[in-house]
Parts: C-alpha cells; sequence; structure tokens
C-alpha cells in the first residue's frame, strides 16, 4: 500500500495521469518535503496537482493499513526526538509488533530508529519488506532503503509502480473487436501501427508471435497505454513470462511516429517449426466472430465428426479448442476479480474511519454529470472535464 515519489530534477513535471491515479489509489493524506527548501507540508490526497511543479520534491501518498485515517498518521514522522531526520515508508511491516489501531507501524519504526545509531539504520530497514526514505532536514539530504524494489522512470524514483504507466502493442484476440479486447476497455488507445522490423507471426485458432528479427511481416498491431493492473491483466492472460513473454520492439504508427513499446512474444525458438509453417506466416490477425461461432459450437462435436469433409472437421475442431480456452480464460478471470472485489471489501470493513467515496452511477461523474471512463478492473471511474477520479458503480461481468 501507498507510493513514495521521488523527483530530484528542477524544471521537470510528472505526467497528471500519474499523479491522479496516485491520488485515487491511496486517498488517505499526502505529505511532501519540498527538496528546494526541505519544507514539509501535509495535505489530503486530492491535493495531488501541487505536485504538477518544476520544484523537487518527495511526496508519500497514504493507503491505510495500519493506524486510524488522519492528517496525523500522514507520512513522513520524525524518528524520536529528531525532528530534523524523517521517515517515509511504502510497505506493511508484518509480525514485529510496531503500529496500532491508532498509530501506524512506520511512527512506531521511526521512533524505534532513533534509539539505532545512524550507521545502522540501512541494516535494520533491510530487514523489512518495504521501501523507505530518511530525510535529514538540517543538512538537507535524503536517503532511499531498499532500492533494487523501487522502480524509475523517466528520472523519477516510485516506491511501486501500479501508478505508472507502459506502452503496450497487440496484434492478437487484445485487439479491438476481438475476444479479449475486454481487458483494454477504457485504456487509451495510442494508434494503429507496424512492427518497425519483420517477426514471424503464425496463426493456429490464436496468433502467435516469435522474436526472430528480420523473418517474416512487419506485423499489425494496436497500441495502448496501460497502468500497472492494466499490465498485471495482459501478464496474466498472456502468460507472462512463462508461455509468452513481455519484451521491448520499435513500433511504427500510421501518423509515422516510431515508439519503443512492449510486445508479447511466444516462448518458442521459430527455427524448430515445420517448413510447412514457417512458409504460411501472417501479417495481420483478423480473428473470427465469436458471436458467430459460439451458435455453431452449440452443435454437438459429433455432429461434425461423422461428416465425409475431414477438412471441416479439423477446422472445426480447432475452433472448439479455441473457443473453450477463451472460456476457460474468462472464467479464471472472473473468479479473479470476485476474489479481489471480496478482499476489497473485506480491507474497507477493517479500516478504521473509512468514508464511502461518491459513485460514479451509471458511470456518470456525480460533479458535472459527464460520461465517465470507467476501468472495471480497479472500479475507477475517471471524468476528464473535471480531471476526478471516483469509484464507479459497475458489475464485474462480461
Amino acid at each position: 500500500m501507498c507510493v513514495i515519489i521521488i523527483k530530484h530534477q528542477e524544471n521537470k513535471s510528472i505526467d497528471q495521469n500519474i499523479l491522479a491515479r496516485a491520488s485515487a489509489y491511496n486517498p488517505h493524506g499526502l505529505g511532501i518535503v519540498w527538496l528546494d527548501t526541505y519544507d514539509v507540508s501535509y495535505h489530503e490526497s486530492k491535493d495531488w496537482r501541487l505536485l504538477q511543479t518544476d520544484r523537487p520534491f518527495i511526496a508519500h501518498f497514504r493507503y491505510a493499513t495500519v493506524g486510524k485515517v488522519c492528517k496525523e498518521n500522514v507520512h513522513p514522522f520524525p524518528c524520536g526526538y529528531n525532528k530534523d531526520e524523517l521517515l517515509m515508508q511504502n510497505g506493511t511491516i508484518k509480525g514485529h509488533g510496531y503500529g496500532s489501531k491508532d498509530v501506524t507501524d512506520t511512527q512506531d519504526l521511526a521512533d524505534h530508529l532513533y534509539k539505532i545509531k545512524r550507521a545502522h539504520w540501512s541494516k535494520h530497514l533491510a530487514k523489512f519488506d518495504c521501501r523507505f526514505v530518511t530525510i535529514n532536514t538540517k543538512y538537507k539530504s535524503y536517503q532511499m532503503y531498499n532500492r533494487e524494489d523501487w522502480v524509475r522512470q523517466d528520472g523519477v524514483w516510485y516506491s511501486k509502480g501500479n501508478i505508472l504507466t507502459k506502452m503496450v502493442a497487440v496484434y492478437g484476440t487484445l485487439k479491438q473487436g476481438k475476444s479479449n479486447h475486454r481487458l483494454l476497455k477504457g485504456v487509451p488507445f495510442i494508434g494503429a501501427g507496424k512492427t518497425k522490423d519483420k517477426y514471424p507471426m503464425i496463426v493456429s485458432g490464436l496468433p502467435y508471435l516469435y522474436d526472430e528479427k528480420g523473418v517474416g511481416h512487419n506485423v499489425n498491431v494496436e497500441v495502448y497505454e496501460c497502468d500497472g493492473m492494466d499490465m498485471n491483466a495482459l501478464d496474466s492472460l498472456e502468460g507472462h513470462p512463462t508461455f509468452y513473454e513481455r519484451r521491448k520492439t520499435d513500433i511504427v504508427l500510421d501518423d509515422g511516429e516510431v515508439m519503443n513499446v512492449w510486445i508479447y512474444f511466444i516462448n518458442e525458438r521459430f527455427s524448430l517449426l515445420p517448413e510447412e509453417t514457417k512458409n504460411n506466416l501472417k501479417q495481420s490477425y483478423e480473428g473470427r466472430d465469436w458471436g458467430v461461432l459460439s451458435n455453431r459450437f452449440k452443435r454437438s462435436v459429433g455432429e461434425v465428426e461423422n461428416t465425409s469433409d475431414e477438412s471441416l472437421t479439423s477446422d472445426f475442431l480447432d475452433e472448439w479448442d479455441d473457443w473453450n480456452s477463451i472460456q476457460e480464460a474468462k472464467d479464471s478471470l472472473q473468479k479473479q476479480l470476485t476474489k479481489s472485489k471480496r478482499t476489497l471489501q473485506e480491507l474497507k470493513e477493517d479500516i478504521n474511519g473509512y468514508t464511502q467515496r461518491e459513485y460514479a452511477h451509471d458511470n456518470l461523474c456525480p460533479t458535472c454529470g459527464c460520461q465517465c471512463a470507467v476501468d472495471e478492473f480497479e472500479g475507477l471511474a475517471y471524468c476528464a472535464p473535471c480531471e476526478e477520479m471516483y469509484y464507479a458503480d459497475i458489475e464485474f461481468s462480461f
């Protein structure tokens, strides 16, 4: 839970969508250390626009897991009686007795650090599966801990990557109008294009792209801007990194812009494929009309197997297997969503002082009444005119 953002460069700004997500995901308070003066200020998470500035800063957006929701529990915390030394934390310290229903585990830990020699802090903090920052306002310096668990993008450090976005190129069932495009519902569409280099793609029910540069075609793709939750859903669908593996490649959009984006390659060696398959490479996956095919699949397999047309039987059985795999994937994802929804509700009930947020009923913004873009996997609605985020009143269904 929570997220820490370290922007130490001046004359550099952070995308407002990243800051808006940080606020929406972590609604329980915002603490800022301004690195040009080392002044500290405390705010509500909805005041994230304060960070749309060239000033360097360290910001902490809180999501309460230990301790009540109040301004006193917003990071950073002074380390005991040393008011010049401050502590921020992302994560929850489990099994060490830190924190209570009123006090955060971070404040307890800060008081404990005061009793430890400063030279031993790094070793002590490495024991915990959390990300930390200590700030010394007297000497105007800061230090990151467990840096290997942080994410760096465009020169800015993030204690976790779920608020960041990645450009992803899709070429198969995730494209518009195809069976799995629901996973990209509400995700910003950047544009259509082709891979800059040629790659071999075969279609056997589903499309399979091989990482064999210079062979095949410049494959037709669609590019989307995905955040951390979107990426988790796509990685789960594609079986990354075991079945498919996500790697970077260059894409040329239809308007000529070249982008270096993520794309999913099948984890198989193209050289091991039969020659017949190598000679039947595709440039684009057109897919099938699954609504029509679903009616065909209501017939018994036995009826088709009895036909004298062996090619029809083979094609139909391939489609049948393809259809079943899609249904199994949908059922599995539905179970994950149901479980996540139940876990979120239980977590909300455990948070002392939790206040229900406004809902965007029927995807309409409660402030201005405009239609909101809804992310079904996070339960959030984003209103472009207001630039606000709300919990969305939606059902997890397909």
